[in-house]
């Protein structure tokens, strides 16, 4: 295909591709577009660090991924009493994994972490296999998970990206998003005549507007580590602070710098067309190129991006509507915000001797014997 390339006008501001690098209390930090996991704001955030609980973004990931909600998880004699905060499980006590995952994320549960690891992977052992394995498979270059609740162990780390999009893929499932913006939540308690209690730790949730969740963690080893996001006028973010000791206030100010800095941009919307195709071998018929998705991407305040598409010049029939023709891609410097496919808006049928004669004869009445 030839690459048809649209340089629309940049406004005010150059654009640059590097993430802006941010003073800042945390010892790592990092803010991503949630949409495409394109670092905004960082320091440091490539550094291999302990990060506490917000292990149990990966855990619950994992159970999502491999595990059946409705599906009881028992919790075994090494998943009872295991230290640090916990849900008070009794050895014994069935929950299902929608339930776990509730008593995991919003009480941050240690025991509650073994009895989904073990319920998944098998074994505690097996399963961190499983949560590094997965961790490379989103990028995550430096991560090594040694436990499933991030109790201090030497050897377990990861790194504030690797923490961003691990929560950023965790964040495309639906019943995550509910778990972690949920801030007082009720599950059974065996043998009891009344509930437990959960109360989410994460007080953005109540001091800051927009806020979608999503994890607290601490250790001294470890210090305050928080994974957050938020969403406001259409741009959503995830950012990481790890060892922050101002850690809900610091996550408040990144976030306060990415929205004032940074703003969502439409370039088209989805069924636009974009151009219109010559088709040949069909007696000059054309066909649209339309927008499959809109076109929007994260770019900083007061400029205008590029815009880039990759069409061919013309069409062989036949066309169905639907098929990819190429696509189109907002552009930030050199890099490549979002692409979006552009697909065929009709059909076009083929005009040849062979498709005619196909046509005349599929159409002739079939004989009387």
């Amino acid at each position: 295909m030839k690459t048809l390339l649209i340089c629309l006008a940049l406004l005010l501001l150059p654009l640059s591709a590097s993430a802006q690098e941010v003073t800042t209390s945390a010892k790592a930090c990092v803010i991503i577009d949630q949409a495409t996991g394109r670092v905004l704001l960082q320091h440091n955030a490539d550094a291999p660090l302990p990060m506490a609980s917000t292990t149990k973004v990966m855990t619950a990931l994992l159970a999502l991924e491999q595990g059946d909600l409705t599906a009881p998880v028992t919790c075994s004699r090494n998943a009872f009493g295991v230290p640090g905060t916990s849900i008070y499980l009794s050895q014994g006590e069935t929950l299902t994994l929608e339930q776990m995952l509730y008593g995991l994320m919003l009480a941050s549960g240690n025991d509650a972490a073994v009895a989904i690891a073990e319920h998944i992977g098998g074994s505690v052992e097996d399963f961190c296999r499983m949560m590094t394995t997965r961790a490379a498979e989103l990028g995550c270059t430096d991560t090594v998970f040694l436990t499933p609740h991030g109790l201090p162990c030497e050897g377990h780390h990861t790194t504030a990206r690797g923490l961003a999009l691990i929560a950023r893929e965790a964040m495309t499932h639906e019943t995550f998003c509910s778990i972690v913006s949920t801030q007082r939540g009720k599950i059974p308690w065996e043998g009891r005549d009344y509930d437990r209690v959960l109360n989410n730790k994460n007080k953005l949730l109540s001091t800051y507007e927009g806020c979608t969740g999503i994890k607290t963690g601490y250790t001294k080893a470890a210090g305050r580590c928080l994974v957050f996001g938020a969403e406001r006028d259409g741009m959503s973010i995830i950012g990481v602070v790890l060892n922050c000791y101002d850690w809900f206030n610091e996550a408040a100010r990144l976030m306060d710098m990415a929205f004032a800095q940074y703003e969502s941009f439409t370039l088209m919307a989805e069924g636009e067309c974009l151009r219109t195709l010559p088709v040949e071998v069909a007696d000059g018929a054309e066909v649209g190129a339309i927008l499959t998705a809109d076109l929007t991407g994260i770019v900083p305040k007061n400029t205008f991006p590029q815009i880039e598409i990759d069409l061919p010049q013309s069409l062989e029939a036949p066309v169905q509507a639907g098929d990819i023709l190429g696509e189109v891609r907002m552009l930030h410097g050199d890099t490549v915000l979002y692409a979006v496919p552009l697909a065929a808006a009709n059909d076009v049928a083929r005009d040849d001797f062979a498709s005619r004669w196909k046509t005349f004869v599929s159409g002739w009445p079939l004989l009387a014997r």
